[in-house]
């Protein structure tokens, strides 16, 4: 089927945050009395904090502790690591070229919408996004496919519409249980083994935009 468009995972896939996110946790839990080594957080960077945060520490993010924890993990993220965060290689240029070709965008991340913004200013993408949804469009997070689905439906497609452009292992889970193949990047640190069940797997943008006449992108916009 010809393609409509593509979803868009921001954290690791057009923004290099994921070590930065995994720093903003370990350091809130830290100031909370909890110590949890940054290999046990960063593996679970990609889904939603509201699973992260008990995963790593059995506290519940609705908790009057979680939301404490959660709020200092915001306020870390946002003074310490955003000002110095960076666009993935080719981030821009690859999502201008999907956009001349006709191709819709579509955002799908776990973070909060206000962080979202901040993250898509990052990566320039702003003018070139349609429509976004945050975990604050979805009752789950990542890698339930809740985020996925709230993003096939403000694009208007069905799940065989579009492709999404992912980095983690809880995007493939997140898109195949929403019936959408997933093009992984390797840029937000998982390897080839972690990112079994895309239909392929680019370095980063730059890399998928060098090889986009023989991607999955092209052959389907025909």
């Amino acid at each position: 089927m010809p393609l409509r468009g593509v979803i868009l995972d921001v954290d690791g896939t057009l923004v290099d945050s994921n070590d930065a996110h995994t720093r903003a946790w370990v350091e809130a839990l830290a100031d909370h009395g909890v110590t949890v080594p940054y290999e046990e957080v960063r593996r679970l960077i990609g889904m939603g904090g509201d699973k992260l945060l008990p995963r790593v520490s059995g506290i519940e993010e609705d908790t009057a502790e979680g939301k404490k924890i959660t709020a200092r993990r915001k306020e870390i993220f946002k003074t310490r690591y955003v000002p110095n965060l960076r666009p993935t290689p080719g981030a821009r240029d690859l999502l201008r070229r999907m956009k001349a070709d006709g191709l819709r965008l579509v955002v799908a991340s776990s973070a909060k919408k206000d962080e979202l913004d901040t993250l898509l200013r990052v990566c320039g993408a702003e003018d070139l996004i349609e429509n976004k949804t945050s975990s604050d469009d979805a009752e789950q997070s990542k890698p339930d496919p809740d985020i996925v689905q709230a993003a096939l439906k403000q694009g208007g497609f069905g799940p065989r519409d579009v492709v999404m452009l992912g980095d983690t292992p809880y995007d493939i889970e997140s898109a195949g249980r929403a019936g959408v193949a997933v093009i992984a990047l390797r840029c937000g640190g998982w390897g080839d083994a972690d990112l079994k069940g895309a239909q392929a797997v680019y370095d980063h943008p730059a890399d998928l935009l060098a090889r986009y006449d023989e991607s999955a992108l092209a052959a389907r916009a025909k």
